[in-house]
């Protein structure tokens, strides 16, 4: 099955949108899962990763760190945050 048929033609164009954001990012790799139940979004930015520190900001995303430098977030209820910038859920 071909990507296209799969995501369909919109789901390649929200990805694609993405692309320059993604660019300006300043690590070299980016890891995304989404917990659909628990509504949280997981970036990583090193695999694998082990976080011995972490805090939550006032925003409810858990910035991870490891030996001090941060490897990834949890962006606790993601899907709200749709909302928030004006996309549907």
């Amino acid at each position: 099955m071909r990507g296209d048929e799969r995501y369909g033609r919109s789901g390649s164009k929200k990805v694609l949108a993405l692309v320059s954001e993604l660019l300006e990012v300043p690590y070299p790799g980016i890891w995304t899962s989404y917990d659909k139940e628990a509504d949280d979004l997981y970036i990583n930015f090193k695999k694998p990763s082990h976080a011995d520190d972490s805090e939550l900001t006032d925003d409810d995303i858990i910035i991870r760190y490891e030996k001090g430098e941060i490897i990834g977030f949890t962006v606790l209820n993601a899907s709200r945050r749709r909302r928030e910038y004006g996309h549907g859920v």
